[in-house]
């Protein structure tokens, strides 16, 4: 008798832990508080957007946002300390904005194989996307790649070039497909 027993409470525990089906609107879990105007769109002004149809305050030079790359130390992918306010004013804006997406390119000088720098530049890229969501940007807004040693800022190869080529770019998008990628 107690060999039938076990088995059926066993599979009545089992039963009793189905999954409850996630939302058919691809959300998951209980839905959070926004403060900082939920889901909705900020538009900007056509006369403040420049020719390649983002706004000015992001390619003014003037500007905090016009600054677009964070960089690494050799073979590390950790944010500095002088780049975290860059990065924080960044995550503003995608905040303020939340039509506008980025791309977070991870760079690498050409001193390792092929393999290690793609993982090193992925490494970077998502080093500067949990910055971003960390400081409030969505997870949908930020997505990361690796381009490796691919896409020099410097192509000499001397220690200078190489600093250069160490880094993370940022590009945006508008929800309307206008922007840098």
């Amino acid at each position: 008798m107690n060999k039938l027993i076990i088995p059926a409470l066993l599979s009545a525990l089992i039963l009793g832990c189905t999954t409850t089906p996630l939302p058919e609107d691809g959300t998951t879990g209980a839905p959070v508080e926004t403060r900082s105007g939920g889901n909705t769109v900020t538009t900007v002004d056509a006369g403040s957007l420049d020719a390649s149809g983002l706004p000015k305050a992001l390619t003014d030079p003037k500007s905090k946002l016009s600054q677009r790359s964070i960089y690494f130390d050799l073979d590390r992918y950790d944010i500095k300390a002088e780049y975290q306010d860059l990065v924080a004013a960044h995550a503003k804006f995608l905040v303020d904005n939340r039509g506008f997406k980025v791309l977070i390119q991870g760079n690498t000088d050409e001193r390792g194989s092929r393999e290690y720098n793609l993982s090193l530049g992925q490494k970077r890229a998502d080093a500067v996307k949990r910055s971003l969501v960390l400081l409030g940007a969505r997870e949908d807004q930020v997505e990361s790649v690796s381009l490796g040693e691919e896409k020099p800022k410097n192509p000499a190869s001397d220690e200078t070039a190489w600093a250069e080529n160490r880094r993370s770019d940022i590009l945006y998008r508008a929800a309307d497909g206008r922007g840098e990628f």
